[in-house]
Parts: C-alpha cells; sequence; structure tokens
C-alpha cells in the first residue's frame, strides 16, 4: 500500500491520472487513513490511490451528518463529493418523545443542529408548552420540553416495560403478552386496585435472545415514559435485565425464568419471578429414581446458564442421594456428537435439558442412534407445547413419525402452573374460566401450537402481583409526602416500596397460590406427566416442601416395567477345557508311569558296566526332572473351576517350582554330561592322555548342583521379594444371543507378579542361554567318542530336542496367554513331547543293549554246555533250553 502512495506522484505525471487528492476533513472532525500508521501518513504528500477508503472521525460529542465514508474513484474524484460532511452537535434524545403525544422529526434521524420537532397530544389531552422545537448548534433545544396535560378528571399512568419473546428458543410471549394484558384490562377496571392510576404496558419482541435484548433495554430506559417495573421473559434475558436493573432502582418481575441462577439475591437483589426456579424440578427427578430404584444416570444439556445451574443443583442431589451421573453431556447448538457418546457410554436413564427448538433436533438424533425404546428413558422440562415433537422444522430431516416414535414413553416434570381446584382467586375468575377467556383473546388459535400457553397464568398471575403491590406502596409513599408518578431511576424510596410489597405477597392466583421464597422465587407443586399414544397422561404430583408424592399408577411401560439404569453385567471367567485337561493329564500319568519304569530300570541294572560307563545318576536325576516336569501339568491345568480363589497362589508355586526344578534336575544333569565331554575329550592333542584320566563322578554330581542350586535361589528370592498372586484379565464384553438386556464380561485368571516380566526376562534369558550353549556343546560332541560317558550321543539329541521344543514354546505361551486351551495344550504338550523324548533317547538304547547282551552271553554259555556234553543232562526240547536260559539269567545276574 506505501508503495503505490508514494508512486502515485511518479503516475500522475507521466501517465493518466489514477489518484485522488487528499480532501479536508470537516470542522470539528479528522479523517482515518485505513490501513495506515501514522508515521506512513505523515509520509504520504497529497494523494491517494484508486479504491483506497477514508473515514471521518468527529471530536467529543459530535456526530457525523452526512457520508462517514469516501471512496477514491478512478476518475480522480471521491465518492459523494456533492454531499458535505459535517461534525455537529448530539441534542437530547428526551426531547423525541412525548407521553400522551406524539412527536414528528425533521430531518429524520439523529437529534442535531437543525433539527425540528413538532409536538402534539392525543385525544382528551392538551399541550402546555411550546408546540416546536429547534437544535441549537450548542447541542441544546430552544425550548423546554413540553408535557400533555389531562383535559379532564384522568388517571394517570404507569408503565411497565416488558420483553415478550414471541420467536426464538422459547416462543413464550405468544400466549404470555396476551394474558398479561388480559390482567392488566382487569385490573385497570377495579375500582379497589390502584383507583387513580392505569398501567400501561410497553413491549418488544426480545426473540429470546440476550443481545437483542440488550437494543431493547437500552431504548426501554432511555426512551420516555420512565418504567416503573421491567418484565422480561426467557433466563437468559431475564439474566441480563436483572442485573442492569438495579443501576435504575427499577424491579424486575419475570413470568417466564426458570434459571437457577436467578434465585441470588447478592447478585440480583431486585428480582422476582411467578415461574418456579428450574431447580424445583429436582426433588422430584430424584424422587422418581429412588422409585424406580436407579442408581446410574446420564444427563443432556443445551449449553446455557439456566441449564448448566439446574444440572450443577441435580448432581448436588444425586450426590447427596447415593445416585450417580455417569455421563454429562453438552451441545451448543449441534447434539449430533453428544447424542452419539449418549449411546456410546450406555447411557439408560437420560435427564434432557434444553430448550424446545433444540429438543427436537436432539430426539431427531435419538431416532438415527436408537437411543430410545423399552430400555430407555427419557426426562425432559414439561413446558414445552404438548406438540413440540409434530411441529415441522427445517432444521432437522426426520418425519413427524420419527419424532412420534423417539419421543414415546418419556417422562416429563412441570411446575404447576394451573391451579387445579376449581377457585376463584384475587381475579374473580377460575383456572377453566382464565383459560376460555385466553383461547378467545388467542382468536381460535390451537393452543398446542401456541408458544408460552402453558406459561400464560404465570404471566397474569404476575400482573396481578404487581397491581397488588403497587397498590400496597400508596398508603406508605403518601405517608412519606410521596406519589407513585414519581418514580424516576434515581428514586430509591419507591423501589424499596415495591420490593417490601412484592416480598410480602400472597395471594390466590390462576396459577395457584403466588408466594415467594427469600430469593424471590415463587413456590409450587411438580406434576409428572408421561407422553402414553402420543399424548401426555398426568402420572401424578410432587411436594418438595412436604416430600409428598401423590402417584396415580397409571404410568406405562414399553417393557415389562421401568427398565435397568444400565447394562448388567454378568462376570463369567473362562475355564480350561475339562476334556483337554483330562487328556493332557492321562499323557502326562503315563510319562511319569514311564519314567518311574526307567528309573527302576536304571536303579536295578546299576551294578552292569554298560549302565554304569552311561553314569547311572545323572540318569536317575534326568528321570526325576521328568517326572517333576510332567507332574507341573497338573496344576498348570488347575483353574478356579478346581479350587478357591484364595487357594489359586498355591498352584501358582507350585506350578513354578515343580517346572522350574524338573527343568534344572532334566535338562542340567543332560547338560552336564555334555559339558564333560566336550571339556575333556574335544582337543585333538589332549585326547589320548584324557582318554586315560579317570572322570571322577563328584565334578558331575557338583555341576548339576550348581546349576540346581541357581534355580532354587532365584525361586526362592522371587517368591520371597514378589510371591505370585492372582490376578484377572478382562475382555470386551460380549451380548447373548437371546434378547436379554444384559452383557456378558469374560474374566480370566493369571498367575502373576508385581515384576512379572523382569523376574520372566532373567529366568527366561538364563534358561535360554543354557538351552543354546547346550546345542553348541551337543553338535561340538557329536564325532567324540568315549566309554566313561558313553550315551552323550543320545544326550545331545535329547538337548536338540528340549531345546527347540523350550525356545519355541516360551514366547508362543506368552502370546497366547489370554487364550487359556491354547496356552495350556501348547505348554503342557510341550512339556510332555519333551519328557516323552528324553525318556526313550536315553533308556530304550539302554534296555535294547542289555538284552542284546544277555542274548550273547546266552549263546556262548550253550556252546559251553555243549562242549562239555551236559546239555543231555536235561531232556531235549523247548523245556531244556528254557532252563538253559533261566539258569543263564541267574549266572548274568551273579556276574553283575
Amino acid at each position: 500500500m506505501l508503495f503505490h502512495l508514494l508512486l502515485c506522484p511518479y503516475i500522475i505525471h507521466q501517465l493518466e491520472v489514477i489518484c485522488c487528492a487528499i480532501i479536508r476533513p470537516p470542522r470539528d472532525g479528522g479523517i482515518r487513513y485505513r490501513g495506515l500508521t501514522q508515521e506512513q501518513v505523515q509520509r504520504i504528500v497529497q494523494i491517494l490511490p484508486v479504491d483506497y477508503e477514508i473515514e471521518y472521525i468527529c471530536r467529543g460529542n459530535r456526530v457525523i451528518v452526512g457520508p462517514k465514508v469516501r471512496k477514491c474513484l478512478p476518475n480522480g474524484t471521491w465518492t459523494d463529493i456533492a454531499q458535505h460532511s459535517r461534525c455537529l452537535l448530539l441534542c437530547p434524545r428526551v426531547w423525541t418523545s412525548l407521553e400522551n403525544g406524539r412527536v414528528t422529526v425533521k430531518p429524520p434521524g439523529p437529534p442535531v443542529e437543525g433539527t425540528v420537532l413538532h409536538y402534539s397530544c392525543h385525544a382528551g389531552f392538551i399541550l402546555e408548552g411550546r408546540n416546536i422545537s429547534h437544535c441549537t448548534k450548542l447541542g441544546k433545544w430552544d425550548a423546554p420540553k413540553p408535557t400533555c396535560l389531562c383535559e379532564y378528571l384522568c388517571k394517570k399512568k404507569l408503565y411497565i416495560g416488558a420483553l415478550f419473546p414471541m420467536s426464538g428458543g422459547w416462543p413464550g410471549g405468544q400466549a404470555c403478552m396476551p394474558s398479561a394484558q388480559m390482567a392488566l384490562d382487569l385490573v385497570n377496571n377495579r375500582s379497589d386496585i390502584l383507583p387513580d392510576y392505569e398501567l400501561e404496558l410497553i413491549h418488544y419482541d426480545s426473540m429470546c435472545d440476550p443481545g437483542e435484548a440488550t437494543k431493547l433495554l437500552y431504548d426501554l430506559l432511555y426512551t420516555e415514559p420512565i418504567k416503573i417495573v421491567l418484565m422480561p421473559g426467557c433466563s437468559g434475558v431475564s439474566t441480563l435485565v436483572a442485573e442492569a436493573a438495579r443501576m435504575w432502582n427499577l424491579i424486575v418481575l419475570s413470568y417466564g425464568s426458570s434459571s437457577p441462577a436467578l434465585s441470588n439475591r447478592q447478585r440480583f437483589p431486585t428480582f422476582f419471578r411467578t415461574h418456579p426456579s428450574a431447580t424445583l424440578h429436582n426433588p422430584t427427578r430424584v424422587q422418581l429414581f429412588q422409585k424406580w430404584k436407579w442408581t446410574r444416570i446420564a444427563t443432556i444439556q443445551q449449553t446455557t446458564e439456566v441449564f448448566t445451574s439446574t444440572l450443577d443443583d441435580l448432581e448436588q442431589r444425586t450426590k447427596e442421594a447415593g445416585i450417580e451421573i455417569s455421563v454429562r453431556q453438552s451441545f451448543l447448538t449441534d447434539p449430533a456428537v453428544a447424542v452419539k457418546n449418549l449411546k456410546r457410554q450406555d447411557a439408560r436413564i437420560i435427564v434432557g435439558l434444553f430448550y424446545e427448538t433444540e429438543a427436537r433436533k436432539v430426539f431427531c438424533e435419538v431416532f438415527k442412534e436408537k437411543l430410545y425404546g423399552k430400555k430407555y428413558v427419557w426426562f425432559l422440562i414439561g413446558w414445552y407445547a404438548d406438540n413440540w415433537f409434530k411441529i415441522k422444522d427445517p432444521a432437522i430431516n426426520c418425519t413427524v413419525e420419527n419424532m412420534t416414535e423417539a419421543v414415546e414413553g418419556h417422562v416429563t416434570t412441570e411446575i404447576v402452573m394451573l391451579n387445579p381446584e376449581t377457585v376463584r382467586g384475587v381475579s374473580n375468575m377460575t383456572s377453566q374460566e382464565f383459560i376460555a377467556a385466553l383461547m378467545s383473546r388467542l382468536g381460535g388459535m390451537n393452543p398446542e401450537e401456541t408458544g408460552g400457553f402453558q406459561e400464560a397464568p404465570l404471566a397474569y398471575d404476575a400482573v396481578w402481583a404487581l397491581a397488588l403491590a403497587l397498590n400496597k406502596t400508596v398508603a406508605p409513599l403518601k405517608a412519606k409526602g410521596r406519589r407513585l408518578e414519581d418514580f424516576n431511576y434515581n428514586n430509591h424510596d419507591i423501589t424499596s416500596e415495591i420490593y417490601r410489597a412484592l416480598n410480602t405477597s400472597s395471594f390466590e392466583g390462576v396459577s395457584g397460590q403466588v408466594v415467594f421464597d427469600a430469593q424471590g422465587s415463587r413456590m409450587a407443586m411438580t406434576l409428572i406427566e408421561q407422553l402414553q399414544g402420543g399424548s401426555y397422561k398426568k402420572i401424578g404430583y410432587y411436594d418438595s416442601s412436604q416430600k409428598n408424592l401423590s402417584w396415580f399408577g397409571n404410568d406405562v411401560w414399553i417393557g415389562a416395567g421401568p427398565p435397568a439404569d444400565r447394562t448388567v453385567v454378568i462376570e463369567e471367567y473362562r475355564f480350561l477345557s475339562q476334556k483337554l485337561f483330562a487328556a493332557v493329564s492321562v499323557f502326562a500319568g503315563l510319562g511319569i508311569l514311564l519314567g518311574i519304569v526307567c528309573l527302576t530300570f536304571n536303579i536295578y541294572n546299576g551294578n552292569v558296566r554298560y549302565i554304569q560307563n552311561s553314569q547311572p545318576y545323572l540318569n536317575n536325576m534326568t528321570a526325576v526332572g521328568c517326572m517333576m516336569a510332567l507332574a507341573a501339568v497338573f496344576p498348570l491345568g488347575i483353574d478356579g473351576h478346581h479350587v478357591h480363589r484364595s487357594q489359586f497362589p498355591v498352584v501358582c508355586q507350585f506350578r513354578l517350582w515343580l517346572l522350574g526344578l524338573g527343568f534344572s534336575l532334566a535338562y542340567g544333569s543332560m547338560f552336564t554330561k555334555i559339558w564333560w565331554v566336550h571339556t575333556l575329550f574335544t582337543k585333538k592333542e589332549e585326547k589320548k592322555e584324557k582318554k586315560k584320566q579317570h572322570l571322577e563322578p563328584w565334578k558331575l554330581y557338583a555341576t548339576v548342583g550348581v546349576l540346581l542350586a541357581i534355580d532354587f535361589l532365584s525361586l526362592m528370592i522371587w517368591q520371597i521379594v514378589d510371591p505370585l498372586h492372582i490376578t484377572v484379565e478382562k475382555f470386551t464384553k460380549e451380548a447373548p444371543k437371546e434378547d436379554l438386556d444384559v452383557l456378558i464380561q469374560p474374566l480370566l485368571e493369571h498367575c502373576n507378579s508385581e515384576k512379572m516380566n523382569t523376574w520372566l526376562g532373567v529366568v527366561y534369558g538364563y534358561k535360554g542361554l543354557l538351552l543354546l550353549l547346550g546345542i553348541f556343546l551337543a553338535y561340538e560332541t557329536k564325532s567324540v567318542s568315549t566309554e566313561k560317558i558313553n550315551d552323550h550321543r543320545a544326550v545331545g539329541m535329547a538337548i536338540y530336542n528340549v531345546a527347540v521344543l523350550c525356545l519355541i514354546t516360551a514366547p508362543v505361551t506368552m502370546i497366547l496367554s489370554s487364550q487359556q486351551d491354547a496356552s495350556f495344550a501348547f505348554a503342557s504338550l510341550a512339556i510332555v513331547f519333551s519328557a516323552y523324548i528324553t525318556l526313550v533317547v536315553l533308556f530304550v538304547p539302554k534296555v535294547s543293549n542289555i538284552e542284546h547282551q544277555d542274548e550273547k552271553k546266552i549263546k556262548v554259555f550253550e556252546m559251553w554246555l555243549k562242549a562239555a556234553n551236559i546239555k543231555n543232562v536235561f531232556s531235549s526240547g523247548v523245556l531244556s533250553r528254557c532252563i538253559i536260559h533261566s539258569v543263564m539269567k541267574h549266572w548274568l545276574h551273579c556276574q553283575a
């Protein structure tokens, strides 16, 4: 921008004119150069580029008359250059209105120098003063403001400034304004109430919008006549008005404000309302929660002060009653996400706090999310129109049928706004007669489609409360030498008298007994209704002051009765398949039996040279270790199906100790053999010498003892420092096949410790290194031949199988830990196969070898008998051969 400004002189000189010369500001004014700093403005000489805009500003209490903004045109001129802009003083606006008369302003616009006002009075009034006034250049009128005096005996008017929402979130003014006007007509015709005064209503449409209400409140306060009381509707608007009213010493009497925040005498010292606080609904709601045995609810609210305050009060009351608010959702304009969250978090009993227009949006989303039906109950505010869900709304894309289906069965709590009894109150009218008169005034409008029809009795009684209070102040003011017509916004005494009169009000109105509490709120009973078949039915009343619930017993539910406040979650433990456990247990039992046979065989033949050369004590340890490992299969398959939860940690310890020590004995003894074979017989230059050396058995036993001691110590430290205990793993909830309002919560018990991963890392790391080292040593000694440990090749084969199975099983069982059958099957079968393979590979060749050697010796014995001609002693045939075998067996045993 600055570049173009500086370039303009050159362009003007060389080419056609495309810049505008700077023009002078109006007198008592200046120019704001848009988009430029003060330094940049000082660098500009006398020209500005095309399309650049300047703005006139005035000093002090002056306003611009004429164009305020000018724009540079391509022809080098400014817009509206023919019209002059001037900065003129503003004359007081109070002169522009006249009580009981009319004011014509010429020329139309703000009252500045040159403005002329023409005054005239309504019929029955005489103008006192000049009928014309001019605004001077000093910002003053050249004549005093005239007044309109009553020509005959007239009542003095008292003005009520009212804001009726004819549209917006709550269009309550549609019925409340005719109701208030009806009350005014009756009051003004009464000779016993304010006989010297006439109440007149000056009202605007606030649209239930605080922003719009701010502008209207300004007009009410700064435009004559003076208003003695303000009557707003809608909580947001009432909050704004009540907070500002104390600065003008004005009493505020609301007919349609339920925000709990308004029950604050420090913040709103002059506020009263005939509409009870929304918190009056909450004791009723809590009572119903307790009646239907609900302890868990959810809430969804429109983000406004009235609903936030109500919900805070409800949260406090439910907490005292032991009821949990599990979900609390809010929205500003679009409730879609909030409704989805309610569905996702399994909300069942839902309290909805929002205006009628937002209620249609909410239940359109409720229909889409299927958040209605026999599993759900909605609690809504009862002051919506009776057919609120049938009204066509362009803001939603649901049909009337969709909405009717979604709202069926919901419960409303509503302040009793129409006296259910046939009683004539202060207005000499019953509630039924009032409704008939209101219907006549509405001209046949459908009450269900008329906003604020339910609150209309409150607006009617609000006018009567005000009239009675003003009537009560006449005598006290007269004693002080004051009159109601003397009220102005600086007169605190009159305001105090009106406040005292309202605070002590007590009369029978068409809405019931009208009494205000210490916070200026109306006290009333609560009506409970339920939507049944598309229409609201009364199902009870609740008097919170007496804590008395009057129940009609005609509530209807889509299901068998009131739904549960949550999905019933049934905990179901996952246990090991008993068929799998039995099958694996049989294999483990047979394996233990095989280990006993092998151990017996090894002990029985312990003096046979071939057995002695295989280090039988180490083989015995292997057999015992295999049996311990196989025995670990039984506690591995024991779970909550077999033992009590308190005994489960003992089972966990049995698993750990049997498997750990069994592995150390079985694998440790095999590892010891292969270790010493590698140590003594793998170096070629030392083979011949070492073959002559005698292998001392204590070294072998010491090696096994060291491995066993390491395991024993590590397991002991683990058990002392961080003992195993039971933990429960939770899985995703599952729905049963039957149409039940329940979910199954699968649970699985595990043996665990606080630092399980650390302990397993140490154990698996140590065992893994032993397994890898065993594989290496077995490979290195595969070609070694020695009689001192004659079964080292079989040991190496067993080590291969055990190592491979262990290295595969350990990580797989950790991955499958959440699948009890697969994890048990993998781990137990690995143990069984390892044990079987070890026993078969180590002991079956020994059995075969011994049998083979026995056959050879029997043949040699037979040959000797033949040579000695002893065979003839015995009878020939099969019998002789059996006897020879028997004798040979005994002889061989003695030889051993």
